[in-house]
């Protein structure tokens, strides 16, 4: 029978992500508005923004975070662009992101001494492969799979090369052991559902002495400077910008985390997400139709989670169609270039409650689209 309960929200993208519960924009501060980000007033809020990201993601105190532009796409390029090349490259890719930084790497930035390590769609590649003398770029969560990288204890805390993180579904998620990355970026978009357009940067003292000792071959753009003369350009670390942010895209991300602290720190984030993985774990685990792309339980997502179907290509986009149409669910189709399937976000700004609204429309639709064949 056709389900009459709803959710609250049926927003369920993997980006942007729902906003918080309660969110409203009146509750946004408007006196920066038509302000300069270089006004005292500006400098201040971004340099909240920093300092709150630091105190609340417990980020070591001699490491430096900044905000940069074009999201977590602009950030990581910024850091291939400024790090790589100094020693040989260990990629590990199992999803589109992934693969991309790869493209990037071997095409644009044309480095020689690379080795790729690649995995299927749901499964991880073997890390022991890495040679800690190099470099290495790796995504924690593929947002395209929804499969995550469970730990860091694979990385020495006496390795020679950086450790290149994109963990733009992980961060406010994920446990993250900062001691074992060097470099990491993330976007005000997923996890916290802020804003898009903006990137952080999270740079390790080994990362910012190879910015001192280490000079590309290749021009860098205005937009990818961080750093002058041999020296990291502090600033940019302190509330100052490369180029004119959104104001109230940061105000967002100062609400954001706001709401993060109310709830007690990211450890009640991490159980929120936890906790909507569960509502989708106890549901697969009695639903013969659907299953986790995930292959591994102890590297599946509990953000980007990613699904297969007893279905074909068609029967899964009509499922799709049919929960848009009915106002329940929104934006959980697969990722382009991933497997035919759906994808849920169940990061903490999404309500468990509204997960487990959602299960009766799925059945429902999986039965619609399928009664047929």
């Amino acid at each position: 029978m056709k389900p009459t309960l709803k959710p609250n929200s049926p927003n369920f993208s993997s980006g942007p992500c729902a906003k918080r519960p309660g969110y409203s924009l009146a509750n946004l501060p408007k006196d920066i508005l038509g302000r300069s980000h270089r006004s005292s007033l500006g400098k201040a809020r971004l340099a909240k923004s920093i300092t709150e990201t630091k105190r609340l993601l417990g980020i070591p105190a001699d490491y430096h975070v900044g905000i940069l532009p074009a999201s977590d796409t602009g950030a990581f390029e910024l850091a291939m662009w400024n790090l790589l090349g100094a020693r040989p490259v260990d990629t590990f890719a199992w999803e589109s992101f992934g693969e991309g930084w790869v493209t990037d790497i071997v095409k644009q930035l044309k480095l020689k001494d690379v080795r790729n390590f690649s995995a299927p769609y749901g499964e991880l590649p073997d890390f022991a492969q890495w040679d800690a003398k190099n470099d290495i770029v790796f995504t924690w969560n593929g947002t395209t799979s929804g499969v995550k990288v469970p730990n860091g204890d694979w990385i020495p805390a006496d390795r020679e090369g950086l450790t290149l993180c994109d963990a733009t579904s992980a961060v406010f998620a994920m446990e993250m052991p900062w001691d074992k990355l060097d470099v990491v970026t993330y976007s005000w978009q997923k996890v916290l559902g802020g804003e898009g357009a903006h990137g952080m940067l999270i740079l390790s003292p080994r990362a910012v002495q190879r910015l001192k000792d280490y000079k590309p071959s290749w021009p860098l753009p205005k937009i990818f400077r961080i750093a002058k003369g041999g020296e990291l350009m502090a600033e940019i670390f302190e509330g100052a910008t490369i180029n004119t942010p959104s104001m109230i895209a940061n105000e967002d991300y100062l609400d954001a985390l706001a709401w993060v602290d109310s709830l007690g720190g990211v450890p009640a984030l991490i159980k929120r997400s936890n906790d909507n993985l569960a509502v989708f774990e106890r549901f697969v685990a009695k639903t013969p139709w659907i299953h986790f792309l995930a292959k591994d339980e102890a590297s599946r997502s509990n953000t980007s989670v990613c699904f297969s179907l007893d279905a074909t290509p068609d029967q899964v986009k009509a499922l799709i169609k049919l929960l848009d149409k009915e106002g329940v669910a929104y934006d959980i189709g697969a990722y382009k270039d991933a497997p035919s399937g759906l994808r849920f976000w169940c990061g903490a700004t999404v309500e468990t409650s509204d997960l487990e609204a959602v299960l009766p429309w799925l059945e429902w639709a999986y039965a619609e689209v399928t009664k047929a064949a």
